[in-house]
């Protein structure tokens, strides 16, 4: 796989910017943008980095995301197609804008849709898709604190906070209408959806929606958020019914009680089990997203494996992420949330639980529906 190197990508921007007139801005490709990334070439055809190297991918689809934060600085910057900042972020891995998603209230741009561009590829001698590389890619940004979009950007942050939910977001409709156009029109294994921020807690729940109708989509959520006032309501609860259990433990019945998914009004199918499996890119620096590392049960097996005589129980909905840890250290929130991490050439990751307590919780319907409400897997 040919290299493009770290000077070459350097003076091909700086030579660009200095075409078009632009100073070297801080967003820019050539500055802030990866280093030593694959060129796609007629060797991928072979030997393809999108399926076997799973650090070019994170770093394609964080520039993707990276692109859509930039299509809309540019939009309220009012950059022309000469000197916007945005499309130097899809250009290099051979794709194409083909439409954005805007919010109709205030027009801000808070998602795009890019595809494999055929005529460029072919103009580098590359005559197919490389293996593993999606046919489309909808890639959503998080929150922008400038005043064109802040005020919607922050309505869903509160909406999250408080509801642990954004399905009452007119985002939500919009990204949930285009990857099904999408999914429908390429196949569901020919498309990802990427987020940062708020845009992976948006990924996150639209991918879930999908995954309820058999449509499963590659999901890679960057920091997505886990804080919210529903979920330590809920950890109240839960501590509230574990000591209630103890309590009933202690009192004598007349017969021994089965605790079963179906006393909890589900039944438990292994609906979508190893079939929709979303990437989380956690920074345990970051407070937004880093109960995503919680493991699910560990503490009540603790408990349970102290307790004389205690009953085996049974996980009835067991949910699974690949969750990628960021191995740096403390780090300041700033650093930890920002998406330039996950491009970074000193980027350490550690393979991390994948029996997130939280993930259990999110899809945790898609492993106990009932069997009215299946529906059969859609490729």
């Amino acid at each position: 796989m040919d290299k493009i190197s770290a000077e070459e990508m350097k003076n091909e921007g700086e030579a660009t910017a200095k075409e078009s007139g632009i100073e070297s801005h801080p967003y820019a490709f050539h500055v802030s943008g990866p280093r030593n990334v694959s060129s796609p070439n007629w060797k991928d055809l072979i030997n393809s980095s999108w399926r076997k190297d799973a650090n070019y991918k994170r770093t394609v689809m964080a520039c993707f995301i990276q692109a859509v934060y930039l299509l809309e600085l540019d939009r309220q910057d009012n950059r022309t197609e000469q000197n916007a900042l945005a499309p130097k972020w899809w250009i290099p891995f051979r794709y194409k804008l083909v439409e954005t998603l805007k919010d109709e209230r205030d027009g801000s741009i808070f998602g795009a849709i890019l595809e494999w561009d055929r005529s460029a590829a072919l103009a580098d001698f590359v005559l197919i898709r490389p293996s593993g590389a999606p046919r489309a890619v909808l890639a959503l940004r998080g929150t922008i604190l400038k005043s064109q979009t802040m005020r919607r950007d922050i309505e869903d942050d509160l909406r999250f906070l408080a509801w642990e939910s954004l399905k009452g977001s007119v985002r939500f409709r919009g990204v949930l209408k285009a990857l099904k156009a999408i999914a429908d029109k390429y196949g569901s294994n020919n498309v990802c959806i990427a987020g940062h921020s708020l845009g992976a807690g948006f990924a996150l729940q639209v991918g879930k929606a999908l995954a309820k109708e058999g449509i499963y989509v590659e999901a890679h959520l960057f920091n997505p958020p886990s804080v919210s006032l529903a979920m330590s309501f809920r950890n109240i609860g839960e501590k509230a019914g574990f000591a209630w259990k103890r309590i009933k433990a202690m009192l004598p019945s007349k017969a021994d009680s089965q605790i079963s998914c179906e006393e909890r009004g589900a039944t438990s199918f292994p609906v979508g089990l190893n079939q929709w499996v979303p990437h989380l890119y956690i920074n345990n620096s970051d407070y937004i997203c880093c109960s995503y590392t919680y493991a699910d049960g560990a503490q009540n097996d603790q408990t349970a494996a102290n307790k004389e005589n205690a009953k085996p129980t049974t996980n009835c909905s067991q949910a699974a992420a690949k969750l990628f840890l960021s191995s740096k250290g403390n780090q300041k929130f700033l650093e930890a949330h920002g998406l330039e991490q996950w491009w970074s050439d000193n980027l350490e990751l550690q393979m991390a639980i994948s029996n997130s307590k939280l993930i259990s919780q999110q899809l945790k319907s898609l492993y106990t529906m009932p069997a009215a409400q299946l529906t059969p897997v859609k490729r």
